[in-house]
């Protein structure tokens, strides 16, 4: 058994298992200190203004989606008295009263940044955001007129008492609570009412009478406060304090039951409204009385209360972020480019038959997948076109118009739809509707499975013979996206990944029950086998003096198995480095356990979307791009993709010309400590300032 070090003299302790609590992190809080990696970014006073005010929207997006999730999760475990430990040690309760203790610190920044700097930066700026007893009588009376016109008629004041039971709060709404006197023979009486705040209309008011050049609004809660007296005449408000309630939102999909998934996942989205409460959000000040009211109505406790002073739900701020103008405010506009060998080409085709083509998205354009798909549709000797689709792009998906065009000139389309892509389900299902009526051929995944490999198959009749041309890709088919995240795209006709992809789609659409692949790594089949052998092989070489090495980007690890095995492959010396944008649970620079591995992670203007991964191989380096991260969803539980990247220049280029400068970021990227904690990467003194997704744009304009 290896032994960790010990000082001279001493004996060596026994190294600990693999499995040992202690060398994992929590998956939730490694999470949590992501989501502090991207408020870091709003903290930066080198970002532009309305960009940092983006970060802090995001950060509570990120939240919402996490305690809809993961925090329902744990609480079901604690509702079904599950005592199995996590990997990390912790049984659920004790990890939700982790969450609430780390939590409270980022809330605090968080809402210290908001109030302290970036609102009177906004001010600055000529953006104010007033509240209506603030304003001049004049531009009140204006206010009250959009009170009346655009808010009364909506709003619906819901008594609580003996007759009229508390009311249900739907999933992230705003709501007011409201306590009343009314004069009665016998004194004052006090009622409980709730005012539900309309989602429909704009949550930051504008107000028409600002000054030349300025903008000022009012929060839509503080509009209707200052007029809460018209919705209960004859009485008199007391107090008035707004709340938001965050439901389980996770689907509860018995698939095997289901005859019809589509519409089993309808059902479900209606009830998404109605999941049990996870959080209860209360603006700070709310006297004690009406927060305890409020817990005990949603059944829930103390550990799930949390106070906010200042905006609740930061997701609103995207409507201050998207006012037009203000350019200085911004990250300066790019134009993403086109590959130099399709410059002008319009046969895509012909282009992919030269040779493999790699894209280095959003840097370079997403413009050529949508030409692959629109040029399949047009051209007569496409017989057939697959594609496997996870999110699109909403309504007007240009991908998605290209497949119901192919569709009405006859040609055989299939497409693999996934309907329980999470808070995407409703927008696929419209879509697989419509290319049903198109005449497509619609799978919508498997039981207990989501598809989510990235991959188009286009089966061209050539000269020659038939021809498979595919596109596989890191992202979703979504233009919109691909200008956001940072994505991989790969562009081949290569025989042996043809004959693999058709296998797949056979899978995918039939009963074909394929065990292995030529070339494709495939989830949940043989891709976590692979891996895991692929890792082994470079311990391998480690324990025998070759040339080993692995470095792979991803968005999370947190598989125990795969853990392990990196941990395995350190201790037999092989360097490891990893780019996880967000959650690891895997922990680094332990003495005998992990002191070759480096985790690092990058948070800046795009998000680090792209899967890559290098073997070294003693030598004969092998290289992988993936829809796939290092987890167990992934890898059991999904569809998905590591697709080989065989031509030996683009190999070259994705290692040294992406990896390679990514990991020498010291601008935006983060080092993970062996306590959990990430410290910024700074530049030694006279060290140039590598900032890579600044690199990456500046090659893009050249």
């Amino acid at each position: 058994m290896l032994t960790q070090h010990a000082l001279p003299g001493e004996p060596a302790a026994p190294a600990k298992a693999l499995d040992d609590p202690s060398l994992y992190f929590s998956r939730e809080l490694s999470w949590l200190e992501f989501n502090d990696r991207v408020l870091e970014e709003a903290l930066d006073p080198g970002v532009p203004l309305f960009e940092r005010l983006k970060f802090v929207a995001i950060y509570g997006t990120n939240l919402d989606e996490f305690f809809m999730i993961r925090v329902a999760a744990i609480k079901q475990q604690i509702e079904a008295q599950v005592v199995r430990r996590s990997d990390d040690g912790r049984m659920p309760a004790e990890h939700l009263e982790a969450i609430s203790g780390r939590l409270r610190v980022s809330l605090d920044r968080q809402m210290q940044l908001l109030n302290g700097e970036l609102l009177p930066a906004l001010e600055a700026n000529g953006i104010r955001i007033m509240r209506v007893a603030e304003l001049d009588e004049e531009t009140q009376l204006q206010l009250e007129r959009v009170f009346d016109d655009r808010l009364f008629p909506v709003l619906t004041p819901l008594a609580v008492d003996s007759g009229h039971p508390f009311p249900y709060i739907s999933n992230l709404s705003l709501s007011l609570a409201v306590e009343l006197e009314e004069p009665t023979a016998e004194g004052v009486e006090l009622h409980f009412a709730r005012v539900k705040i309309p989602p429909t209309l704009p949550r930051f008011v504008p107000v028409e009478n600002a000054p030349s050049g300025e903008r000022w609004f009012v929060l839509l809660e503080d509009l209707i406060s200052h007029h809460l007296d018209a919705l209960f005449p004859g009485m008199s408000v007391r107090e008035a304090y707004l709340f938001r309630v965050t439901r389980d939102a996770d689907l509860d999909l018995q698939e095997d039951e289901a005859d019809d998934l589509l519409r089993a996942i309808e059902s479900e989205l209606q009830r998404r409204r109605f999941g049990e409460p996870v959080r209860l959000e209360v603006e700070r000040g709310m006297p004690e009385y009406m927060r305890d009211f409020l817990l005990q109505a949603l059944d829930l406790s103390e550990v799930d209360c949390y106070d906010v002073d200042g905006l609740i739900a930061l997701s609103d701020l995207w409507q201050i972020v998207g006012l037009p103008d203000y350019e200085s405010l911004r990250d300066a506009p790019f134009m993403p480019s086109i590959p130099r060998q399709l410059l002008g080409k319009t046969d895509l085709f012909a282009q992919i038959r030269e040779g493999d083509i790699l894209l280095h998205h959003p840097y370079q354009s997403f413009d050529p997948v949508v030409q692959f798909v629109q040029q399949a549709a047009d051209d007569p000797a496409v017989l057939a076109i697959k594609a496997t689709l996870y999110r699109t792009s909403g309504k007007n998906s240009p991908i998605v118009r290209a497949l119901l065009q192919a569709a009405e000139a006859e040609k055989q389309v299939a497409v693999v739809i996934e309907l329980k892509a999470r808070f995407d389900e409703e927008n696929n299902i419209e879509w697989a509707r419509r290319l049903e009526r198109a005449g497509v051929h619609v799978v919508y995944g498997f039981p207990g499975l989501k598809v989510h490999a990235k991959t188009l198959l286009v089966v061209r009749q050539e000269d020659d013979g038939i021809r498979r041309y595919m596109h596989f890709g890191t992202g979703n088919y979504n233009e919109k996206s691909a200008r956001l995240y940072t994505d991989l795209s790969l562009f081949t006709c290569r025989a042996t990944l043809g004959e693999d992809v058709t296998q797949l789609f056979n899978a995918l659409t039939g009963f074909s029950r394929v065990t292995d692949y030529e070339e494709l790594l495939v989830a949940p089949v043989t891709l976590r086998r692979e891996i895991l052998a692929l890792i082994e092989r470079e311990t391998e070489h480690a324990r025998a003096g070759r040339r080993s090495g692995i470095r792979a980007k991803l968005n999370a690890i947190t598989d125990p198995e795969i853990v392990r095995a990196f941990y395995r492959a350190s201790q037999a010396g092989v360097p490891i480095d990893l780019l996880v944008r967000g959650m690891c649970v895997l922990r680094p620079g332990l003495p005998g356990v992990s002191e070759t591995i480096r985790v690092t992670s990058i948070v800046g203007r795009f998000l680090e979307h792209s899967r890559a991964y290098v073997f070294e191989n003693g030598g004969e380096r092998e290289v992988y791009i993936a829809s796939a991260d290092l987890m167990g969803r992934n890898l059991d539980r999904r569809v998905e993709l590591a697709v080989p990247v065989l031509d030996p220049v683009l190999a070259e280029v994705l290692t040294s010309q992406i990896l390679s400068v990514l990991l020498s970021d010291n601008v935006k990227a983060r080092r993970l400590t062996s306590d959990g904690h990430y410290e910024r990467i700074a530049p030694a003194p006279g060290e140039m300032r590598i900032a890579a997704q600044r690199i990456f744009l500046t090659q893009a304009a050249s």
